[in-house]
Parts: structure tokens; sequence; C-alpha cells
């Protein structure tokens, strides 16, 4: 199954820990939707906007790694599962259940996030730019 990454789990080191068939293939950008942070856990999540972009990472994952992630991204409590499709193949990610107002990331995890945006070659404005509220 190919999964998109667009928040903790671009660091390549715990998503191999959290994840471990994971095969990291390429960046590629979702269109027509903007990255924010929101919840109590002030975490990383995705919601539509036109003409913007969320950079991310295409995984390969498999069955039980797919379970290990719905455990780690409390799927159907906080998070729900997107499809979509790029370039004829569909993919899965996660948006959160309840769209909360904006809440900036502890320094931690938005650390962990711009690990995975060096891990993955993605550009740091796109990140800049959520953590702007913009």
């Amino acid at each position: 199954m190919l999964y998109f990454a667009y928040g903790s789990n671009l660091h390549h080191f715990q998503m191999k820990r959290r994840c471990k068939d994971s095969i990291f293939i390429k960046k590629i950008n979702l269109r027509n939707f903007r990255l924010t942070f929101r919840s109590k856990y002030r975490a990383a999540d995705i919601e539509p906007k036109k003409n913007s972009i969320v950079p991310g990472a295409l995984f390969e994952i498999s069955k039980s790694d797919e379970k290990k992630l719905d455990v780690y991204e409390d799927f159907p409590i906080l998070y729900k599962k997107h499809y979509f499709y790029y370039y004829g193949k569909k993919i899965m990610t996660y948006t959160m259940v309840k769209k909360t107002t904006f809440m900036f990331p502890t320094e931690r995890y938005l650390n962990i996030v711009k690990r995975g945006y060096r891990d993955c070659n993605l550009e740091i404005n796109y990140l800049i730019k959520a953590l702007k509220n913009k």
C-alpha cells in the first residue's frame, strides 16, 4: 500500500522504527491542500485549500505497518483515513477528525518534523508558512 506522510512520519528513523517494512519511495506534493497544526497534541494536519501545496513523502507500507500507524495516529478517534490518487495510484494518508483551531506545535514535535523535511529533501518554506498559520 502507498502512504503519504506530511508530519512526524517524514522522519526516516522514526518511521522505520514505527513501520519496519516501510520503504521511502520519493517526495511528492499534495495539491489543493495546506499544512496546519491543531488539537491538544498540536500535531500536523492537512485541510483542503485551493492552489496550495503540502510537500510530503510517499512510502510503501505493509498491512502490519498500516495497523501500527492506525494505533499511532489514534485512528479513527483523532485521525481518519483520506485517500487520493497520484498518477493513477491510490494513496492513503490521515487527516484529523475534529478541525480545531490552529495550535503551535511543541518544540520537540516541530524538531522531528524539521528533521523529516531534511530527510525527504522538502522545501522548508512550506513548513514555515504553516507555522505562521497563513
